[in-house]
């Protein structure tokens, strides 16, 4: 048996930012989000010490807006796919009781205001079904 316990510090020390550093598209996703009449803790850290981008702690809800680095590119079908931290960070907040959705950088990107909209509203659906 692996005692996760002791392990623990080391554990949140790999996810825990002492200072974050949120990207412009942080920004205006949660901008987005507040016009939508989505109303959220921006940077918001769990109990277990993980910084959440757009939270609804109350409901534990929360929104990940993933920038390149959260991305490897298979190299025969050049597909993004989230990187192992990324995955773990998941599956650790989905343990914790957290429903999680990603907003990935590369379906904001080079899209009208309506059509993040609707990329939003398709992410929230999702999140309380």
């Amino acid at each position: 048996k692996f005692p996760l316990s002791i392990h623990l510090e080391s554990f949140r020390a790999a996810y825990v930012r002492s200072e974050p550093k949120p990207s412009q598209l942080q920004h205006d996703v949660s901008t987005m989000l507040e016009k939508m009449g989505w109303s959220h803790r921006f940077e918001h850290v769990t109990e277990e010490g993980f910084s959440l981008d757009l939270a609804r702690p109350e409901s534990k809800l929360a929104i990940e807006v993933d920038g390149p680095s959260h991305y490897l590119i298979e190299a025969t079908t050049q597909e993004r796919a989230p990187n192992g931290a990324t995955r773990f960070k998941s599956r650790l907040l989905r343990s914790f009781g957290w429903i999680i959705s990603h907003v990935p950088f590369y379906e904001w990107d080079g899209k009208s205001d309506p059509e993040r909209r609707e990329l939003l509203m398709e992410r929230l659906a999702h999140m309380v079904t």
